[in-house]
Protein backbone atom coordinates (compact mmCIF):
# COMPACT_ATOMS: atom_id res chain seq x y z
CA UNK A 1 0.00 0.00 0.00
CA UNK A 2 2.93 2.38 0.80
CA UNK A 3 4.13 2.07 -3.09
CA UNK A 4 1.15 3.35 -4.22
CA UNK A 5 0.68 6.12 -1.67
CA UNK A 6 3.89 6.98 -2.95
CA UNK A 7 2.99 7.28 -6.56
CA UNK A 8 0.01 8.79 -6.11
CA UNK A 9 1.70 12.00 -4.33
CA UNK A 10 5.37 12.09 -5.97
CA UNK A 11 3.52 14.22 -9.23
CA UNK A 12 2.71 17.01 -6.52
CA UNK A 13 6.43 16.85 -6.01
CA UNK A 14 7.25 18.56 -9.32
CA UNK A 15 3.79 20.64 -9.24
CA UNK A 16 5.51 22.75 -6.42
CA UNK A 17 5.76 26.61 -7.22
CA UNK A 18 9.05 28.50 -6.46
CA UNK A 19 10.22 28.79 -2.96
CA UNK A 20 8.50 25.21 -1.90
CA UNK A 21 10.56 21.79 -1.82
CA UNK A 22 8.18 18.64 -1.49
CA UNK A 23 10.30 15.11 -1.18
CA UNK A 24 8.12 11.78 -0.77
CA UNK A 25 9.93 8.64 -0.44
CA UNK A 26 8.83 4.95 0.83
CA UNK A 27 10.89 3.33 3.64
CA UNK A 28 9.04 -0.13 4.21
CA UNK A 29 5.80 0.33 4.41
CA UNK A 30 5.98 4.05 5.80
CA UNK A 31 5.54 6.92 3.49
CA UNK A 32 7.86 10.15 3.98
CA UNK A 33 7.31 13.71 3.04
CA UNK A 34 9.60 16.49 3.03
CA UNK A 35 7.93 19.95 3.15
CA UNK A 36 10.15 22.67 2.78
CA UNK A 37 9.17 26.58 2.40
CA UNK A 38 10.38 30.07 1.58
CA UNK A 39 7.67 32.12 0.71
CA UNK A 40 3.97 32.13 2.28
CA UNK A 41 2.02 30.25 4.73
CA UNK A 42 -1.01 29.86 2.85
CA UNK A 43 1.17 27.87 0.45
CA UNK A 44 2.54 25.43 2.83
CA UNK A 45 -1.57 24.55 3.92
CA UNK A 46 -2.44 24.70 0.73
CA UNK A 47 -0.01 21.99 -0.24
CA UNK A 48 -0.07 19.73 2.92
CA UNK A 49 -3.87 19.64 2.01
CA UNK A 50 -3.60 18.86 -1.62
CA UNK A 51 -0.78 15.97 -0.47
CA UNK A 52 -3.38 14.62 2.23
CA UNK A 53 -6.38 14.50 -0.27
CA UNK A 54 -4.03 12.46 -2.60
CA UNK A 55 -2.72 10.25 -0.31
CA UNK A 56 -6.30 9.39 1.58
CA UNK A 57 -7.36 8.77 -2.32
CA UNK A 58 -4.68 6.52 -2.97
CA UNK A 59 -5.16 4.38 0.22
CA UNK A 60 -9.56 4.91 -0.21
CA UNK A 61 -9.34 3.32 -3.30
CA UNK A 62 -6.65 0.31 -2.48
CA UNK A 63 -9.05 -0.76 0.39
CA UNK A 64 -11.46 -0.90 -2.03
CA UNK A 65 -9.96 -2.87 -4.59
CA UNK A 66 -8.58 -5.26 -1.89
CA UNK A 67 -11.94 -5.83 -0.61
CA UNK A 68 -12.95 -6.72 -4.13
Amino acid sequence: MASAVTNAVVPDNKAAPEGLTVRTRQEGNAVITEVRLEGKFATFIATIDDLLEAASTAEKALRIAKAK
